[in-house]
């Protein structure tokens, strides 16, 4: 019976001692004193380190301090906490990437279905042939053609007038009156020919219209930045260095100065280079890179192809099946088709600038080794309309600011009265790129590019963020496809309609 009672009274010790550490380590007598015993690493005391500690070098704790940790919930004990839910505005989180795969998702598949239902319905209207018919009726006759061959003759004719000026043999007001007579027939004269030459296509009108508008807006360029070489050297009475707008980021052992650039290879650099905007030193990149160069014409024929594939097989049965709610003015009928043509129109639209901004002319400039190739920034993530306009067609762009707002501005006009000039005469163009070709003269281009004021001005004021960007996308989206369906009804109806009461359409 001693020997049990000593044997509890040691264990009873043994538990004070444990619970005065406040740790499940057990003591261990050694030369009278109380020592813990620690396992390093999970090892025991059987042929393993065991670190040691007096009893009276652990932290102390009082009954008070005792009780609160007891009253503290363990981790066991608790599993919640103050925090918001994960799509508040409050909680502040962001990442929304599952979400934004999920959309694209969703937009493959319902793009896949109605692709398939359109192939079910038409089956397969593709026919890559008929698209040259688009450019030319007779295989002998081609004016479009000869009429973007004409457009030399407005290039010599700027160069002349330049030779003259930077020798003195006319004068400025000569000059003036001479590149003014030959940039207005640069508008007019293919105008002219489309309109009378009645075997030119849409399609083939305006691709002429687009390369005569691009010549013009180059030209005067050129005129410009040549007049402004004349002032300062007449002005500091020393050559000028070529570069006016920007520096080059390509250091050149070569720098030409004025009037050393006034020849025909350099001005026909600039007519071919990707940009409208005229210096005397581009920048320039070292070499031409032959995997660069293949991968853009790659993308230049595939989307191309596709293109023309998805106009033939998506674009073309929508719009042929939205006469009839137009012509019988079937609101119900009309919206169902507008929002049916708005995704692969906007589809196309979104091809059309991969293709031309980014394949075609990187293409270009690789093979002009041209160093500038801002032709874009980010405007798809534009927040208001004017962000939009700035961004989405850099060379557009840089020309309006360096030769139209600018002057504008220096003349004493108000910003936005200059902002609204730069639309007008944007509003302007875009009409004149489709009531030409098309041979009819209608305001939707004019008045859907006037109304980007009004627009421009609501999302800056009452739209911020994520709201201002939706509005961007929704004007892009749904204000295309009204455009359309207004000019292929007018279209059809003036041709069309009145070809069936004579006899039908050739």
């Amino acid at each position: 019976i001693g020997d049990i009672m000593e044997e509890t009274g040691a264990l009873i010790r043994k538990r004070r001692a444990t619970i005065s550490t406040g740790k499940g380590v057990p003591l261990k007598q050694v030369n009278g004193r109380s020592e813990v015993d620690e396992s390093v690493n999970g090892r025991s005391d059987s042929g393993n380190t065991v670190t040691k500690r007096n009893v009276s070098d652990l932290p102390s704790t009082t009954s008070k301090e005792r009780k609160k940790r007891i009253n503290v919930p363990s981790d066991r004990q608790s599993c919640h906490r103050l925090q918001e839910s994960l799509l508040s505005s409050a909680s502040g989180y962001r990442n929304y990437r599952g979400v934004l795969n999920w959309c694209v998702v969703m937009l493959v598949l319902s793009n896949a279905r109605l692709f398939l239902e359109n192939l079910l319905k038409y089956g397969i209207l593709v026919d890559p042939i008929q698209v040259v018919s688009l450019f030319i009726k007779d295989p002998y006759n081609m004016p479009a053609a000869c009429l973007v061959i004409v457009s030399n003759v407005f290039i010599v004719a700027a160069l002349y007038t330049e030779r003259r000026l930077s020798v003195g043999c006319i004068s400025e007001r000569v000059g003036l009156l001479v590149h003014s007579i030959n940039l207005s027939v640069t508008l007019c004269f293919p105008v002219t020919i489309v309109l009378m030459v009645k075997s030119i296509t849409p399609v083939g009108g305006a691709s002429a219209l687009g390369v005569y508008t691009v010549l013009f807006l180059k030209l005067y360029s050129y005129k410009d930045v040549n007049k402004w070489c004349r002032e300062m050297s007449h002005a500091k009475a020393r050559s000028l260095a070529r570069s006016l707008s920007c520096k080059s980021s390509v250091s050149t052992d070569y720098q030409v100065s004025y009037p050393g650039n006034v020849t025909l290879r350099d001005l026909y650099y600039f007519v071919f280079a990707p940009t409208l905007c005229y210096e005397l030193n581009f920048p320039r990149s070292p070499r031409i890179r032959m995997s660069f160069l293949l991968r853009r014409l790659f993308e230049m024929l595939f989307f191309t192809q596709l293109l023309v594939g998805l106009t033939q097989q998506w674009m073309i049965p929508i719009i042929q099946s939205s006469m009839k709610p137009l012509e019988d003015m079937d609101l119900p009928m009309m919206m169902e088709r507008l929002l049916r043509l708005a995704v692969p129109n906007h589809l196309l639209w979104l091809i059309f600038f991969y293709w031309f901004f980014h394949s075609s002319l990187n293409f270009i400039a690789e093979l002009l080794q041209f160093g500038d190739r801002e032709f874009y920034r980010d405007w798809w993530n534009s927040e208001t309309i004017t962000y939009f306009w700035q961004n989405w067609n850099i060379p557009v762009h840089k020309w309006c600011l360096r030769h139209f707002y600018k002057p504008l501005l220096k003349s004493g006009v108000s910003k936005w009265l200059g902002q609204s000039a730069v639309f007008l005469a944007s509003a302007f163009f875009h009409e004149y790129l489709v009531s030409v070709p098309l041979k009819m003269l209608r305001p939707w281009a004019f008045m859907g590019m006037m109304a980007q004021l009004p627009l421009a001005w609501f999302v800056a004021r009452f739209l911020r963020g994520n709201y201002g960007n939706a509005a961007v996308w929704l004007s892009l989206i749904i204000g295309q496809p009204i455009a359309v369906l207004m000019y292929v009804h007018d279209y059809y109806v003036l041709h069309y309609r009145e070809g069936s009461a004579g006899g039908g359409p050739e």
